[in-house]
């Protein structure tokens, strides 16, 4: 539902339902394989104890013989997105499934790109959100309180501009407390100076885990796969450590009041809303309700 809030009908905000998925057929999956999975459209990353001579010898053995479509390579065309960009919040959503048992609580916006020139003051920030147990969202709505067993926030690493997503499963009751306490985290991000101690600990988490994604060659391979598809140099996996070093809390105060206002954020919450629906609607007056029968993935209204 938050891929449709954020991105309407483009390709990031199509998302798999079971009618969608049933109406697949077998040249469809023929048709993505040919546009997509061709050799001026790839990238063979070997890591490992080969040399580059050896590296290319097998290459050359597995797929020396693919050839190359007669066909131009399609485009990459940027996913349109919606009102949730940056200008005005879409309405709030609440998605009413009677008698669940615990809710769940989303505010997404859409942030920068992973070649965007505020992408790291942006992850560095998101970390200071809720990029971890001692994060802000977990300490407030967790360690404080009670009101989760976990609460984060996540920034997608994407060609175009890519989801920033803050959530936490809670009581039903305590669904308005915990919006708010959201709200006012990302609040907060953009409006209060971060201290240089706090920062320095979520660039250690960054850093740190990083590191351990590049100790395998599996990881090392994974990597240099995802700078190639994001247009950068492999060199930029030696800089990852100081690029993250680099932002200072000025920076990641930017980024935050730039990528994180609550104010146009779309809010989803998914739960039973019988027990806390009235008092939500009073804080968000444009509260929309759709039962959980009555939603609808495939449409980008979700209705």
């Amino acid at each position: 539902a938050m891929s449709r809030r954020l991105f309407a009908d483009s390709a990031y905000g199509r998302t798999p339902s079971p009618k969608s998925v049933a109406a697949l057929a077998r040249a469809d999956a023929m048709d993505f394989h040919s546009t997509h999975w061709r050799p001026d459209n790839a990238l063979l990353v070997i890591t490992g104890d080969v040399t580059p001579d050896a590296g290319f010898a097998l290459a050359e053995k597995a797929l020396g013989a693919w050839p190359k479509p007669t066909a131009p390579l399609a485009t990459a065309v940027s996913p349109a997105t919606t009102a949730a960009d940056r200008n005005a919040a879409p309405p709030p959503l609440l998605i009413d499934m009677p008698k669940m048992g615990q809710a769940a609580v989303f505010m997404g916006r859409v942030g920068p790109s992973r070649t965007a020139d505020d992408y790291f003051a942006t992850l560095v920030a998101n970390d200071v959100l809720g990029g971890g147990y001692s994060a802000r969202l977990n300490a407030e709505i967790r360690i404080k309180r009670g009101l989760s067993y976990g609460a984060g926030s996540g920034l997608a690493a994407r060609r175009f501009a890519a989801p920033i997503i803050a959530s936490a499963q809670t009581r039903n009751d305590a669904v308005p407390q915990v919006v708010e306490l959201m709200s006012a985290q990302l609040t907060a991000l953009g409006t209060q100076d971060i201290a240089t101690t706090e920062l320095a600990s979520r660039k250690a988490v960054l850093i740190g885990g990083f590191g351990r994604s590049v100790e395998t060659v599996g990881g090392l391979a994974g990597q240099l796969s995802a700078l190639a598809q994001f247009g950068l140099s492999p060199d930029r996996l030696q800089s990852y450590a100081a690029d993250v070093e680099a932002i200072t809390p000025a920076q990641a105060n930017a980024a935050g009041k730039s990528h994180f206002d609550p104010s146009t954020a779309a809010l989803i919450v998914v739960g039973d809303g019988a027990v806390f629906a009235t008092k939500l609607k009073a804080k968000y007056p444009t509260l929309q309700r759709i039962n959980i029968d009555k939603l609808n993935l495939d449409s980008a209204t979700l209705q």
